[in-house]
């Protein structure tokens, strides 16, 4: 799939098979959310894979806006680490730009995936923390659920000449 393509076709997906993902597609898209761009380098993140169903559920449990990874065959949280970053709260846009990758990656090789945001919201922060045994400077940013989608949604045209503006306001 070309990336322009991906970009304007890709969709959050909520709904999936039991098909389980490969590991080599799960290591693919790993590879796509490192490759992400991030300030000075830095790449100030982590990768936790989640497929054990009990911990899916767990984790549903603590997002409540996570209800599909219960039907998801696998998740990959996406954490900032602090002790990597040199530019102080630059980790939050490397993380949302590998989370990002992550999605169009996951929609180029045929599988659904969905952007669950965990910060900045502290109950969800510190359930993820616990949950997940993460050190203290380690900040879950978002949880993105794979599967193979149940249904596919067209692309939705979102261009919207009004929020445009050319060298001034």
């Amino acid at each position: 799939m070309e990336a322009y393509e991906a970009i304007r076709t890709r969709r959050s997906i909520r709904e999936y098979t039991s098909q389980a993902v490969p590991d080599d597609l799960v290591k693919e898209l790993l590879a796509a959310g490192m490759s992400a761009p991030s300030s000075g380098d830095e790449r100030p993140w982590h990768f936790i894979v989640v497929t054990v169903r009990e911990q899916l559920d767990a984790v549903a449990a603590v997002l409540p806006y996570g209800q599909m990874l219960k039907r998801a065959p696998l998740a990959i949280v996406v954490c900032g680490d602090l002790w990597l970053e040199q530019f102080e709260e630059n980790w939050i846009q490397d993380c949302s730009a590998a989370t990002q990758n992550l999605l169009l990656a996951a929609h180029a090789k045929g599988l659904g995936a969905v952007w669950v945001g965990v910060y900045p919201e502290t109950d969800r922060i510190v359930g993820m923390r616990k949950l997940l045994h993460l050190p203290a400077h380690v900040i879950p940013l978002s949880v993105v659920p794979v599967g193979y989608p149940l249904r596919r949604k067209p692309p939705a045209d979102r261009y919207d000449e009004s929020r445009v503006h050319y060298n001034t306001w």
